[in-house]
């Protein structure tokens, strides 16, 4: 599998590509992901174009069990976060996918 892509990698590839300073292109990632997250604390959308969209979706509360004991436990509602691929992102994901196996053979 490939590795963990980091905030500091985020702002490398800012670097590499856009040709803001180092300290403007890690202030640049910051920006987006606090925005981001604003949006999502808020309960927004957010819709990143041929990428995929985040959004927070209320669980109601339910019994639930402990595995270890079996002893039933209340499981308090709660807001998660949702992200649903695009298009695009599938295709490109599987067209690699396939490239790989083909290459394996």
């Amino acid at each position: 599998m490939g590795d963990t892509i980091t905030r500091a990698h985020l702002s490398e590839a800012v670097y590499q590509e856009v040709g803001l300073s180092r300290n403007e292109s890690a202030e640049l990632v910051e920006s987006v992901l606090q925005e981001i997250s604003d949006c999502l604390s808020n309960g927004d959308t957010v819709k990143l174009s041929s990428f995929g969209s985040f959004s927070v979706r209320q669980k109601g509360g339910r019994m639930g069990r402990n595995p270890k004991t079996g002893e039933e436990v209340p499981i308090k509602p709660r807001r998660v976060l949702v992200f649903r691929p695009s298009h695009v992102l599938k295709e490109r994901i599987n067209a690699a996918l396939s490239g790989k196996a083909a290459a394996a053979e």
